[in-house]
């Protein structure tokens, strides 16, 4: 690799105008040390620094990016719609077609709001959810991470999990008390929760896979519970498929695990790397968003057409056969080669997997809910990350973020990182 130094440079200027040199924390790279990434561009699975390095990409816009970057059909479509107009401010049809896209991939979606942000759409599902129950309380679980409003930030995953951060500045605390903590595929605690305050609570939001803690897939019966209890409590389920939707199957974990949340919150796939997210789910909870109820959320972007077009031919990509079935078995073969490799070098880890999601713990045993997560060597996640990024593969810059496979990575690209991860765990054994 040829040296950093315009990337240096670009990132000094950056510290001088951006808040940490970034728009959002964890590109600071502080979890893992060494300096922050300057892209300059991506193709398919790679991307190219500002110095002209190349890496395999694990990041993948942190998902959104499933099919790879600048995938020709996408990006034909953005040209097209791009010489029809960036922004209208009212409706298209565009919107019409991709939300009849989403409403046949998942039926419980019967009525659908996009909006801009994965924060947005959470942060606005449980507003109506508010509305609908007329109370006032949400439970979520440790670990789980749904944007940064105010409701969410306690005890969250993702970004804050990677700082060490528990809440935010920032936030009252009575908003606090109205957000109730439960441990991830802890049924027992959410039932025992409902007993103490079950006629105060609006709704469970959870990510029916966790995947901001690091992959943490739903142990048996667990998603089955939360169905069971908000429905006799009266109280609404909200999956979060933001990461979810349309990555771990068509339709996303509700049609893969066969529950049917009362709303939605989708984003990321959906856009096709635009800023696009949605909400949505039973007609007679969404009735209750303005226009046509009391609960008030607007955007200006909102239905962007540059989104729908890019999430139209996103998923249109998406419906081929075989392009799941092709995503999954590469991230097994990586998943088997990463747990090969770390076995060879007497480096304990887990791998937890859920369709082309994974995640590698340095954790003695099997993480199944934050505590778990938490018990992982960050340390040796630092210095894997740091060996793995000289040797030409980006991995999330956390030890709580799932790497993300797509349809651009090959098989060769799965074989070269496995061989790159041996030698990175051998180096970390050695040390």
């Amino acid at each position: 690799m040829s040296a950093r130094n315009r990337s240096r440079e670009i990132y000094r200027r950056a510290s001088e105008l951006l808040i940490g040199g970034v728009n959002s924390p964890v590109r600071a790279f502080a979890a893992v040390g060494g300096e922050p990434l300057i892209v300059q561009s991506g193709s398919g699975a790679r991307l190219l620094d500002a110095d002209g390095n190349e890496y395999l990409d694990f990041i993948g816009s942190w998902g959104a990016m499933i099919l790879g970057h600048a995938h020709p059909a996408v990006s034909a479509a953005l040209a097209e719609q791009a010489a029809r107009g960036t922004s209208y401010g009212v409706t298209c049809e565009l919107e019409v077609l991709l939300a009849e896209q989403i409403r046949a991939a998942l039926p419980s979606v019967e009525r659908i709001r996009f909006v801009s942000s994965g924060t947005e759409a959470a942060m606005s599902a449980i507003r109506a959810a508010r509305g609908f129950t007329r109370r006032d309380c949400i439970v979520k679980f440790e670990g789980g991470y749904h944007g940064h409003a105010d409701s969410f930030l306690s005890q969250a995953g993702s970004g804050l999990a990677t700082f060490g951060i528990a809440s935010s500045a920032g936030v009252p605390e009575a908003f606090a008390t109205l957000t109730l903590n439960a441990p991830y595929n802890d049924a027992g605690a959410v039932e025992r929760i409902f007993a103490a305050r079950g006629k105060e609570i609006a709704a469970v939001i959870v990510e029916p896979v966790a995947a901001n803690m690091g992959v943490v897939p739903p142990e048996s019966g667990f998603l089955e519970t939360l169905r069971e209890i908000t429905s006799r409590h009266g109280a609404l389920l909200i999956f979060d498929e933001v990461i979810t939707g349309f990555r771990i199957g068509w339709g996303g974990a509700q049609n893969a695990f066969g529950i049917q949340p009362d709303l939605t919150v989708l984003g990321k796939i959906i856009g096709g790397g635009m800023p696009v997210a949605a909400y949505g789910g039973r007609a007679d909870v969404m009735k209750m968003v303005a226009p046509e109820g009391p609960v008030y959320q607007a955007g200006t972007l909102s239905g962007n057409p540059l989104a729908m077009r890019a999430g139209l031919a996103t998923l249109a990509e998406l419906h081929r056969p075989g392009l799941y079935e092709g995503l999954a078995a590469r991230t097994a073969h990586l998943a088997n080669g990463l747990r090969e490799a770390a076995k060879s070098a007497r480096v304990p880890v887990q791998i937890n997997v859920a369709g082309s999601l994974l995640t590698l713990f340095f954790a003695q045993d099997p993480v199944h809910d934050y505590a778990s997560a938490k018990r992982s060597d960050t340390a040796k996640f630092a210095r894997f990350f740091g060996e793995m990024l000289a040797r030409g593969i980006l991995l999330p810059p956390s030890q709580f973020e799932a790497l993300f496979l797509s349809a651009a990575h090959t098989d060769a690209d799965v074989d070269r990182t496995i061989a790159a991860a041996g030698e990175a765990l051998a180096s970390i054994a050695a040390a």
